[in-house]
Formats: structure tokens, C-alpha cells, sequence
């Protein structure tokens, strides 16, 4: 009897498996998606073809499930880039490192041993397969670069040496860089220094003399106190330049203006907490072209102040988003001809993609979970008292 009671179960397992066959399927992904759930570990493999670089990415799992990942390109540089693992159906894992505009999307064994995929960065693709890194076999990770210590936070600096001249108008670079012990500028104008400083629109500034924004400056300036400035201290130090040699001063007031407010979006933000440290420098800039940025380490001032100033939007921008962290994230769009006309009005715009990037507007609500809304409101405006040309040094 229980000879055949057995053998009934068999061939009742057998016509429910040929009659359902994707049984058998989420059994096995069930598996795989077990292991998916054991990513932790250090992974190790080469970027590229033949004898390729050696790469090496250590994830470690958070207190609410979430992965993080630090990438290594053990072959150039020991610094590590702080990114986020994220497994997704089961066996495909996707980490992304927006600090250097790098994804990597594979497909995790069933024996959870090694993971098969590709890196992409500035969106040129490299096969990158990774082995589970063995104790006692892992590739030793050069020794980093010692970081700047950073200012003391309660330091008032000032820029104890600072060059300003007119600008060369054969040269059409403009930037404005904050590295650790130094501010550099080119083709700065007072309105760049002004909104950067102080964090608001051009439309902001008001009453201002003609030059301010036609007059050009080239600027190199080193701060008084040792150690790396915090954001705040750097922009304290602008305002403090623009006191001191263009003789600024002004007042401030309200006026009814334009303006862009910035909201969640109904479905709410799709951003990711930033892997860095949060007393760090941000980092945000247009990566390859305007309109494809990448801002690590940003909090919603640090990104309105970035687009107020290199967006070519016309209007100033208000908060209205609640959101008060730091933030990773990658923002792809099109800039329309007014945009791009304003930021870079004497270079032609590039040849037509076969796949642009949604317009602005689009893309904020589609890949961050924002949105801009059009409004008329108060806002602070800045009155020009008095303000003067420097005298070059």
C-alpha cells in the first residue's frame, strides 16, 4: 500500500509539472533570489578586454536591507567610490556610482560565485565579470590618498591673497572651481559671483549697473585658515571679496516675482540618500554636455543653486520640497534654445540625438520624483547700493 501511495505522488507530481511548468521556473528563481539576498561580500574582477584593470567592489548590507558598494579601480587610484547595490528580479544586480557616472548591471550565478555584466561610464560600455573574492585571495586595495582636513567649522575665513583681472576675450572657458585650498574662476561675472554667494537668482539682483553682467573676471583667491572650507565658508569668503574689492553694498527687500516653485511630485521623490560624507564638498556639474548632470552629496539648496546659476532657467526658484538630506542623483534632459542660448550663447548647439533626453520639466518629475510649477510669489530681492570695478592686481 504505501508502494503505491508513493508512486501515485509521483505521477501526480509529474502531470502537475508538465501541465504547469512554471513551477519548476519559481522554484528556481526562488533560489536565485536567495542568493541575490547574500550580495555582502567582496567582489573582484577585470574591466575590459585582454589583461584589462583590475577592479574591486566591497558591498555591505544596510540596517534597513538596502546594499551599499565602494568601487575600486585598484590599478589607477586607492580611493574608493561610494555607490549603491541594488538586486533586482531575483539574479540581476544594478549598482550605480553617480560620483563618477558609472553603472554596472550583471546577473548573479545560481551558485551565487561570480556575477556576469557590463560597466558603463559616460555611456561607453565594458564587459566587467566579478568572482566572490575568497579570504586570503582578495587583490590588496592601494593605500588612498590622505583628505584634506577640513576648516574648522566655526572659523570666519577670509581670502588672505586674492588675483583679480579682466578676463582674455579670445578665452571661452568658463568655470568657477572650489579645490581644497583654493577658489579659481574664468570669465566670472560680478552677477556669477553674487548669485553664487548668496544663493539666488539673477532676477534677484536688482538695480545693479550694466557691467555687472557684461564685465568678465578671471579670479584666484587662497583662503587665511588652514584646512578645507565647508560650502558655507567658501561662499562667506566670496561675499566678503565682493565687499572688500568691488565694493559692494546693498540692501534687501521683497518684490512679486516670477518664479519656478519646487515640489515632490504626487508619486514622491525618487532619490537616493547620498553615500558620502555629509560634512563633505558636494559635487555637481554637468558631466559630458548641459543637461546631463550628476550631483553628489547635494542637498535641494546646493541643487537649486547650481541650476539657478548654470541652468539658463528664467526665474528665480523656491523650496517648497520638505526635503532637508543629501542626496545622489543623475538628472538627463534637453535643454530648450532659450536654456541653452543663455548659458552658452555664442556655442552651437550639438547635433540632434537619436534618443534626447526628456525637457527639463519632464525629466525632473520622471527621474527625481520633482516637479517645477510656474507662480507668481514674494520673493527676497537684493538692491543694488553701490558697487565698483576693481583695480587689477
Amino acid at each position: 500500500m504505501t508502494r503505491r501511495r508513493a508512486l501515485r505522488a509521483t505521477v501526480s507530481l509529474t502531470i502537475l509539472v508538465s501541465m504547469f511548468p512554471w513551477l519548476v521556473g519559481t522554484a528556481q528563481n526562488s533560489d536565485v533570489s536567495q542568493k541575490t539576498q547574500d550580495l555582502a561580500a567582496t567582489w573582484q574582477g577585470t574591466l575590459g578586454p585582454g589583461q584589462g584593470r583590475r577592479v574591486v567592489i566591497q558591498i555591505t548590507a544596510g540596517t534597513q536591507g538596502e546594499y551599499r558598494a565602494l568601487f575600486y579601480d585598484i590599478d589607477r587610484r586607492g580611493d574608493a567610490v561610494p555607490g549603491r547595490a541594488i538586486p533586482l528580479d531575483g539574479s540581476t544586480v544594478k549598482m550605480t556610482f553617480t560620483m563618477v557616472d558609472g553603472t554596472y548591471v550583471g546577473h548573479l550565478a545560481p551558485d551565487g560565485k561570480s556575477i556576469a555584466g557590463t560597466w558603463s561610464q559616460n555611456s561607453a560600455p565594458m564587459p566587467l565579470n566579478l568572482t566572490r573574492a575568497v579570504t586570503g585571495a582578495e587583490w590588496v586595495i592601494p593605500t588612498p590618498a590622505l583628505k584634506p582636513r577640513a576648516m574648522d567649522p566655526d572659523a570666519d575665513p577670509a581670502f588672505e591673497v586674492a588675483t583679480i583681472k579682466s578676463s582674455n576675450p579670445e578665452e571661452h572657458r568658463k568655470f568657477f572651481r572650489l579645490r581644497p585650498d583654493r577658489l579659481e574662476g574664468v570669465n566670472e561675472t560680478v552677477a556669477d559671483m553674487i548669485t553664487f554667494s548668496y544663493g539666488v537668482h539673477r532676477k534677484q539682483v536688482v538695480d545693479a549697473p550694466a557691467w555687472i553682467e557684461s564685465e568678465k573676471f578671471d579670479i584666484s583667491a587662497k583662503p587665511d585658515a588652514e584646512g578645507m572650507p565647508s560650502l558655507r565658508q567658501w561662499k562667506t569668503m566670496v561675499q566678503k571679496l565682493l565687499t572688500d574689492r568691488f565694493k559692494l553694498s546693498f540692501h534687501r527687500d521683497q518684490r512679486e516675482l516670477a518664479v519656478y516653485v519646487l515640489s515632490v511630485g504626487p508619486a514622491g521623490a525618487k532619490l537616493a540618500e547620498s553615500q558620502g560624507d555629509a560634512k563633505g564638498l558636494p559635487g555637481i556639474g554637468f558631466q559630458r554636455r548641459m543637461g546631463d548632470l550628476g550631483a553628489f552629496n547635494v542637498s535641494m539648496a546646493d541643487f537649486i543653486n547650481f541650476m539657478t546659476r548654470n541652468a539658463g532657467l528664467d526665474r528665480p526658484i523656491l523650496d517648497r520640497t520638505g526635503l532637508t538630506g543629501r542626496y545622489d542623483f543623475k538628472l538627463s534632459w534637453t535643454p530648450d534654445d532659450a536654456q541653452w542660448s543663455s548659458v552658452a550663447p555664442n556655442v552651437p548647439r550639438p547635433s540632434d540625438d537619436a534618443n534626447p533626453a526628456p525637457p527639463l520639466y519632464t525629466a525632473l518629475q520622471e527621474q527625481l520624483g520633482l516637479k517645477f510649477s510656474a507662480a507668481k510669489a514674494l520673493a527676497e530681492v537684493y538692491v543694488i547700493d553701490h558697487l565698483e570695478k576693481p583695480s587689477e592686481n
